[in-house]
């Protein structure tokens, strides 16, 4: 069920509706689908994806950047969200993504009802928001340094390879408007408190999206401050790397690499199956 056909920009800068009356009800879908799980502890499992639209971060290599930078989507009441999750009725595994789901209030009352329904859930998230809800699995992706956008780094300065179209994005995202993401991005994307209340209350994997060696140091000085931070262990078990890439050819040049770092630092290694079997189509 693709839904960003239908766009609306009238939201905030975070992709957060507001009008005359507040906060509008249900939220905003980019995407509805029936897929494989591609990625983490779960890669594999058939599940229904309610892909949100809106991020308070802007990754330089976002792989749905239709949720950030440049957001789209229809407005789904709660109803319409439940109705087409259990029209594909060989699934009972539900996974929450976006863009970031969490910054949205609404996903909480998916989550509620998802439960009442016997669903599983997976939240997708950046780590950066905490919210009490019914999760059974939090999938936590904390942004490194070399997910922030800068004018070398700027996701829609040139043609990706293996374009859907072949169009070439507006240049300038990075630092164009809103006060400049680059700054924003780095300012927000870790909190370490946050990550301590998601870990503590909720069955979690922490999932690294890696480009090569430099991005090691990094992830291993934010587990330190995380396990002083968390009352609850967190072991190497818990640290997935996964390759950075949205295309198959982009995922060729650092698969082999991301593997080579899990073995020697005794973290898992997690695929991109979607990536692998479908290369960047949409609803996969």
């Amino acid at each position: 069920m693709p839904v960003s056909d239908s766009v609306d920009r009238e939201d905030t800068a975070d992709g957060t509706r507001v009008d005359d009356d507040g906060p509008t009800d249900g939220l905003p879908i980019n995407e509805l689908f029936y897929s494989l799980q591609g990625e983490g502890t779960l890669a594999g499992v058939p599940s229904v994806f309610v892909r949100t639209s809106g991020c308070n971060l802007r990754c330089w290599f976002c792989d749905s950047y239709h949720t950030s930078w440049e957001p789209t989507h229809a407005w789904l009441d709660l109803e319409a969200i439940l109705e087409e999750i259990e029209s594909h009725e060989r699934a009972d595994h539900v996974v929450l993504t976006g863009g970031e789901p969490m910054i949205h209030e609404g996903c909480v009352d998916l989550l509620e009802a998802l439960e009442e329904r016997g669903y599983h859930t997976t939240v997708e998230t950046n780590g950066t928001i905490y919210r009490d809800a019914p999760i059974d699995l939090a999938s936590i992706s904390p942004k490194l340094e070399s997910s922030t956008p800068t004018a070398e780094r700027d996701p829609r300065s040139e043609i990706p390879e293996e374009s859907r179209n072949d169009e070439r994005r507006p240049t300038g995202a990075a630092n164009q408007g809103d006060g400049g993401w680059a700054e924003r991005h780095e300012n927000d994307r870790i909190d370490t408190a946050a990550l301590a209340r998601l870990v503590e209350a909720y069955d979690f994997q922490l999932k690294f999206v890696v480009t090569d060696d430099d991005d090691m140091p990094e992830i291993l000085e934010l587990l330190a401050d995380l396990r002083d931070a968390a009352s609850v262990p967190i072991r190497d078990d818990d640290v997935l790397l996964m390759p950075e890439g949205a295309t198959r050819d982009r995922l060729e040049k650092t698969r082999e690499r991301v593997a080579k770092l899990a073995m020697d630092h005794g973290f898992r290694y997690t695929p991109r199956l979607h990536v692998d079997l479908w290369n960047d189509a949409p609803e996969t």
